[in-house]
C-alpha cells in the first residue's frame, strides 16, 4: 500500500503540478455552471477518487467527503472536507445510506479491472441515499483510440454505453447519459480562457466536436429496490 501510495504522489505530481492552478479555475466554473444544480446546497457529498480537490472544494453542499489513495490529497482539501483514504472498492468508512451525491471525474479507468469497478460501484450504491445520484466522467474508448494509453496507469476501458450497462446491471436508473462531454484531458493541453468554456458549457453541439469524455449520471431508486434492464 505505501509503494501503491508513493507511486500516485510521484504520477500526480509529474502530471499535475504545472496546471493546478488553471485546473482549479476551470473547476470553478464547472461546479458553478454545470454541475452545481445536480446538488443542493445541503447535500452530503462524495468525491470518489477527489485527486486534489478540484470539484469537492468549489461544490456547495452542507457536507464534503473525499476519497483517494494518493497520500498528498489532503493538503489541498478545503476546510470541511472530510478525507477518506481507502481502496474504494473495500467497504467504505462511510455510513451506508448517508450520501446524497457520489460524484467521480477521470478515476473509474485507473482502476485495475472491471470486477474491481464493479464492487466499487455496489460501494456507491449502498453509501447513497435512496434517491441518491452518481455522477460520473470518464475518457470515452469509443472515440479516443491510441491517445487513451498516453497515460500509464489508464487500465479499464469504457464507453458510456458499457457504464450504463453496468449501472443498470448494479440496480441505478440511468437519468442522463451522454457520449461527448468534455475534452479529453487538460494535461498538455491548451489553457482555454474560461469565457470559452463558458460558451462550451453552452452549446451542447460543440460537445460533438471536442468532446471525448462521457457524463453519466444514474440514481439509486427511491424505494431502495435494485432494478435491473
Amino acid at each position: 500500500m505505501a509503494e501503491n501510495a508513493q507511486e500516485l504522489s510521484r504520477i500526480y505530481q509529474r502530471r499535475f503540478s504545472r496546471t493546478s492552478a488553471y485546473r482549479n479555475r476551470v473547476w470553478q466554473l464547472l461546479t458553478r455552471d454545470f454541475f452545481q444544480p445536480w446538488v443542493a446546497p445541503d447535500a452530503a457529498v462524495l468525491d470518489l477518487g477527489c485527486g486534489y480537490g478540484e470539484f469537492i472544494n468549489n461544490i456547495r453542499a452542507s457536507k464534503k467527503w473525499a476519497m483517494d489513495l494518493n497520500p498528498d490529497a489532503p493538503q489541498y482539501l478545503a476546510e470541511g472536507v472530510t478525507f477518506v483514504e481507502q481502496d474504494c472498492s473495500a467497504d467504505w468508512a462511510v455510513a451506508p445510506a448517508s450520501l446524497d451525491v457520489v460524484f467521480t471525474s477521470n478515476f473509474f479507468e485507473h482502476l485495475p479491472d472491471k470486477q474491481c469497478l464493479r464492487r466499487t460501484l455496489r460501494q456507491a450504491r449502498a453509501g447513497l441515499k435512496p434517491g441518491g445520484r452518481l455522477i460520473a466522467l470518464g475518457p470515452n474508448i469509443k472515440y479516443l483510440s491510441g491517445q487513451y494509453w498516453d497515460f500509464f496507469d489508464h487500465h479499464t476501458m469504457l464507453t458510456e454505453m458499457s457504464l450504463a450497462e453496468v449501472l443498470e446491471t448494479e440496480g441505478f436508473v440511468l437519468e442522463r447519459v451522454v457520449p461527448r462531454f468534455l475534452p479529453y484531458t487538460l494535461v498538455n493541453a491548451p489553457e482555454y480562457p474560461l469565457w470559452f468554456i463558458k460558451v462550451y458549457l453552452a452549446l451542447p453541439w460543440l460537445w460533438w466536436i471536442k468532446g471525448r469524455q462521457f457524463l453519466v449520471v444514474a440514481q439509486k431508486p427511491a424505494d431502495g429496490s435494485i432494478r435491473t434492464g
